[in-house]
């Protein structure tokens, strides 16, 4: 067991710190409260200190685009392929890639991590926490959500092979969308009556869990229009959707907010290196939360290194975002975006023990990350 002492708790839930004890058993918050006292317990003094729940990356190619490694490294875009569903991000991810060790020292200890936008489905997400030598082992959902792209990112990569327009995007998608509930309608039927099932797809089996609402589709989306799309194919077939990227965001406000869907704002700490990122600024996510969004802040890692995740929510904080609401987009509103909010995400009782202690905070670059707790295992200590 282990008991943090006398630090002052940010749960990512109330807007209000408080000074009280954790204690922590078998990797859970057992205990938040004053006074606690434990025998046989480990004590980690935090007095002076404040206390974070672990920061939450809710889109990056982290672990797939190796760090340092160049073209061996670069598992994160299937090139021979536009439409790709089957493909799993646990199947590429390198545990043992650096920059997983430089996002927990910097305290993001969970992290949604897949494929690039190449795609038009690019595959599978899955969440982990970035520590263990065996991906299995180190995943909260090894599957949380299908990658699909819009845009710019699709046209330029697949221009040749098929995929020249905005048009032909949606009519991709959408295509196999059909042809996915129709395998799902094929297969419902089969068992109820005791018939056969129709022949095996890889690329519809793998669309099943989307068609039956079990996981979102990701939407990778810059541009306001792209955003449309995306949310127009997703009513058209029921299915859940979370928005990536939302780069003119800050140009829909008000639409965004009628749609009540997740949204993860970023990169934003970069050149305007293409056409769609001509309108990007710090100004969305905290507009965007303003009106009452549900906001993520992402570095797409490594587009932005990993351990800048919460320098850019300060970023954010500097360009007029409430301060509590930056906490909540790099803590609990990923957590929500990628289905792991009932772990981790904020500091409760009941949740994974994921812990930063600072001397500041995380949103200062002076501030000094002291310890990180994944599991309640201490991963990194200063």
């Amino acid at each position: 067991m282990l008991i943090i002492k006398n630090g002052t708790i940010h749960n990512a839930v109330c807007p209000e710190p408080r000074k009280a004890d954790i204690l922590i058993d078998d990797g859970k918050i057992v205990k938040i409260a004053e006074n606690i006292a434990c025998e046989n317990a480990e004590v980690y003094d935090a007095s002076g200190l404040n206390i974070y729940p672990g920061f939450i990356e809710a889109h990056g190619h982290i672990g797939l685009d190796g760090y340092g490694i160049g073209f061996e490294g670069n598992d994160y875009n299937e090139m021979g392929d536009v439409l790709s569903p089957h493909l799993r991000s646990i199947d590429g991810i390198e545990p043992t890639d650096r920059a997983l060790i430089e996002a927990r020292e910097a305290g993001v200890t969970t992290l949604c991590v897949g494929p690039g936008s190449a795609n038009v489905l690019g595959g599978t997400f899955a969440a982990i926490k970035p520590v263990g030598k065996r991906i299995d082992d180190m995943c909260l959902l090894k599957e949380a959500a299908m990658k699909c792209a819009f845009g710019e990112n699709p046209k330029r990569c697949y221009r040749d092979k098929g995929n020249g327009t905005r048009m032909t995007t949606a009519a991709k998608l959408r295509e196999i969308l059909f042809k996915a509930r129709e395998y799902n309608e094929k297969i419902e039927k089969a068992d109820q009556e005791g018939t056969a099932r129709p022949g095996f797809d890889m690329k519809l089996n793998a669309l099943l869990p989307v068609i039956r609402g079990e996981m979102p589709l990701k939407a990778h989306a810059h541009q306001a229009n792209d955003m449309f799309t995306a949310l127009r194919i997703a009513r058209e077939f029921g299915v859940k959707i979370t928005l990536e990227h939302v780069t003119e965001g800050h140009l829909i406000v008000d639409e965004l907010a009628k749609e009540n869907v997740p949204l993860a704002v970023g990169p934003s700490l970069t050149h305007a290196s293409k056409f769609e990122l001509r309108n990007k600024s710090w100004t969305t996510p905290g507009l965007l939360a303003k009106a009452g969004c549900q906001v993520s802040i992402i570095t797409d890692s490594p587009v932005i290194p990993q351990n800048y995740l919460p320098i850019c929510a300060g970023l954010a904080v500097k360009a007029g975002m409430d301060p509590f609401a930056a906490l909540q987009a790099i803590t609990i509103n990923p957590a929500k975006h990628i289905g792991v909010a009932d772990r981790v995400g904020s500091i409760e009782e009941g949740k994974d023990a994921d812990i930063v202690i600072t001397d500041g905070c995380p949103f200062e670059v002076t501030t000094c990350v002291k310890a990180v707790y994944i599991n309640g295992e201490k991963v990194h200590d200063c």
